[in-house]
């Protein structure tokens, strides 16, 4: 097997799939995922790592939630296609960074037919299982195990911020220390 590469904020693409409104009001863990997106979205403002978003069908879907778009660049690609891939600006939005950290949802429809087409187009794919959400449990966990034995990473938003880091003398270190106490309570 090999080796599983690191992440740095030069090799990192932060991809926010679908949180938008009327997606997220029927999704049982939505606050806590609102929380951890916005959480690695500030850790990426503040370690410079880019951070790109699309919406699913805005039209009827509505746009991203305001939590999470106030903290991205203005005007996501729009999509039909369950797959960011299938934007036709997604994939050279992420430029040579071979690292895509997927957060957003659903875990077993946008996001994990994101995840299979850049794993199939030679990505490495990095899942925060506590940034991820989907309607139903069942549909959620299924979809880990299988984008994880497609080879798909899993790790969490705050394993992300402390590779990002990669050193407690690191400049932002308190301030993505900070981020995360204010995450926490």
């Amino acid at each position: 097997m090999p080796a599983i590469p690191r992440l740095t904020t030069a090799n990192s693409t932060l991809v926010v799939v679908d949180i938008q409104d009327k997606l997220l009001a029927k999704i049982p863990s939505a606050d806590d995922l609102v929380r951890n997106v916005g959480f690695l979205l500030d850790a990426a403002t503040l370690l410079g790592v880019e951070a790109v978003a699309t919406e699913q069908y805005p039209k009827g879907l509505g746009p991203t939630t305001r939590e999470i778009a106030r903290r991205l660049p203005p005007n996501p690609p729009a999509k039909t296609a369950f797959s960011c891939c299938g934007a036709a600006s997604f994939l050279p939005s992420l430029g040579s960074r071979p690292n895509v950290i997927l957060v957003g949802m659903e875990t077993h429809v946008c996001v994990g037919q994101t995840a299979l087409d850049l794993l199939e187009a030679g990505r490495t794919v990095f899942l925060p299982v506590d940034a991820l959400a989907t309607r139903n449990l069942i549909d959620h966990a299924t979809a880990i195990r299988r984008l994880e034995r497609s080879g798909a990473v899993l790790t969490t938003v705050e394993a992300v911020a402390f590779e990002w880091l990669s050193d407690a003398t690191h400049p932002q270190f308190k301030a993505v220390s900070k981020l995360m106490i204010e995450r926490s309570s």
